[in-house]
C-alpha cells in the first residue's frame, strides 16, 4: 500500500480574517480522506506564532496564553536541496528568554494547504517562504497572490489586459491624512455618488463602506485606512453580484456562474458571516450569452495575474445585462462547505472532497513543473569571464 500524503493545513494568521480562516480550515481538515492523507494541522496565532503540537485549532479558537507560545510554537525548516519536503521543527525556550530550535516534530510534510485569508497569508508572503523551502503548496505563487491581494494593482493590470472594471481612485493613507479635502475633491471629480471605500489589501469585505453623500465620505475613508496604508475608492453601480470559480494551473477549468443576493444593502462582512440573510443562487439566472461572458472574463482574469490552483472571481452584472464589470479575484476564497467557491464546483459536478483531492494534485503538479526551470547557470557555477 502506498504511503499517505502528509498534508500540512495552514490556518489562522494575523489578518482580520482570522476567524474566517479557522472556519475554512475546519471544513478542509474534515474532508481530507484519512485513507489517502495524514493531516498536520498548523495554526498561526494573531500574533504570528506557529503552532503544531497539541491541538492548534482548539488553541486558536479558545485564545491562547501568549506566555505559553515558546512551549507550543513550531516553524517550517526549509531544505530546498532535498526532496522538496519540509520538516516542522519545535521551538522551545532559549537561555536568553527567546526561542531556540529543538527536536524535530515528525516526518517531512509533502504539501502545504494554506487556508489563510488576507494579509500575511493570501498576499504572497507565505507563498514566498514555501518557495524558499522548496515545498509544494496549494494555490497561486508569489506574483498571483500578491497581485490578487492588492486591489489597485489588480485593477490596473486588468485594465492593461482590456478587462472591464468600474472607475476607481487609488491613494495612500498618508495622502488622506495630509489633505482630506483634496482627496474628496479628486474623488468627486472622477466619480459620482454612491461610491465605495475599501482597504487596498483586505478580503471578506472587511473595512468596506458605501458612501451615499459627502457627509459619509470621511468616516468611510477613515474606516478603510484602519486596515491598510493603501485605499481604493470605487464607483458604485446598480448591478447584480455574480461569482465564478476557477480550478487548474496552465489549462484551468471554469465553473458555472453563481449569484449573491445580499440581505444587507451590499454584500458586506455582516451579510457574509453574521446575519445569514443573503441568498446564493447557483446557477445564476442569467441569459446564456451573459453567463458565457462572465466565464470567459473569469478565465482571462485568472491568467492575467498568473494565478494557479484555485480562485474565485467576482463580477457586477448590470441589471439590464448591458454591461459586465470585473470586481476582483480571490486566490484563497472562503472554503467552508457552504462557501461559494466549493458550492459552484459542486454544481459543476465536483464534490467537496474531490475538489480538495484535485487541488492537492495541482499543487504537486505545479511544483514539479517549477522544478523544470533552470534557476542557476550551472551547479558548478558559470564562467563569467569575457
Amino acid at each position: 500500500m502506498a504511503s499517505k500524503i502528509r498534508v500540512g493545513v495552514l490556518f489562522g494568521g494575523q489578518s482580520s480574517e482570522h476567524e474566517v480562516s479557522l472556519a475554512s480550515a475546519r471544513s478542509v481538515i474534515g474532508a481530507l480522506d484519512p485513507d489517502k492523507y495524514e493531516v498536520v494541522p498548523i495554526g498561526i496565532t494573531r500574533q504570528g506564532a506557529w503552532l503544531s503540537s497539541g491541538d492548534p485549532m482548539r488553541e486558536l479558537r479558545a485564545g491562547i496564553d501568549p506566555d505559553s507560545l515558546p512551549r507550543l510554537s513550531s516553524v517550517l525548516a526549509p531544505d530546498p536541496s532535498g526532496d522538496g519536503r519540509a520538516e516542522l521543527v519545535q521551538l522551545g525556550p532559549s537561555r536568553n528568554g527567546g526561542q531556540a530550535l529543538s527536536a524535530q516534530a515528525g516526518e517531512p510534510i509533502d504539501v502545504i494547504f494554506p487556508v489563510l485569508h488576507g494579509p500575511y497569508g493570501e498576499d504572497g508572503t507565505v507563498q514566498g517562504m514555501l518557495d524558499l523551502a522548496g515545498i509544494p503548496y496549494v494555490g497561486s505563487g508569489v506574483l498571483g497572490s500578491a497581485v490578487g491581494m492588492d486591489k489597485a494593482t489588480m485593477k490596473r493590470l486588468f485594465q492593461a489586459e482590456g478587462l472591464p472594471v468600474v472607475p476607481f481612485v487609488a491613494l495612500t493613507r498618508a495622502e488622506w491624512e495630509i489633505d482630506p479635502a483634496a482627496v474628496l475633491r479628486m474623488a468627486e471629480s472622477k466619480l459620482t455618488y454612491p461610491m465605495f471605500a475599501k482597504p487596498g489589501n483586505m478580503g471578506s469585505s472587511v473595512g468596506i463602506s458605501k458612501i451615499h453623500d459627502p457627509e459619509e465620505f470621511g468616516p468611510a475613508l477613515d474606516e478603510a485606512a484602519r486596515y491598510d496604508r493603501r485605499i481604493l475608492i470605487e464607483q458604485g453601480v446598480d448591478a447584480r453580484e455574480c461569482e465564478c470559480s476557477v480550478l487548474g494551473n496552465d489549462n484551468p477549468d471554469v465553473s458555472v456562474v453563481g449569484e449573491v443576493v445580499p440581505g444587507n444593502e451590499f454584500y458586506d462582512y455582516k451579510a457574509k458571516y453574521v446575519d445569514d440573510n443573503s441568498d446564493l443562487i447557483i446557477p445564476a439566472d442569467l441569459p446564456g450569452h451573459v453567463a458565457e461572458e462572465v466565464r470567459s472574463l473569469t478565465l482571462r482574469a485568472f491568467k492575467a495575474i498568473d494565478a494557479a490552483g484555485m480562485a474565485r472571481v467576482d463580477f457586477f452584472v448590470a441589471r439590464d445585462f448591458s454591461a459586465v464589470w470585473l470586481n476582483e479575484i480571490n486566490t484563497i476564497p472562503g472554503f467552508t462547505r457552504i462557501s461559494m467557491y466549493p458550492k459552484l464546483w459542486e454544481a459543476s459536478g465536483l464534490s467537496y472532497s474531490q475538489l480538495i483531492d484535485r487541488l492537492i494534485e495541482l499543487a504537486i503538479e505545479r511544483h514539479s513543473d517549477r522544478a523544470r526551470s533552470k534557476a542557476a547557470l550551472s551547479e558548478k557555477g558559470a564562467d563569467l569571464s569575457v
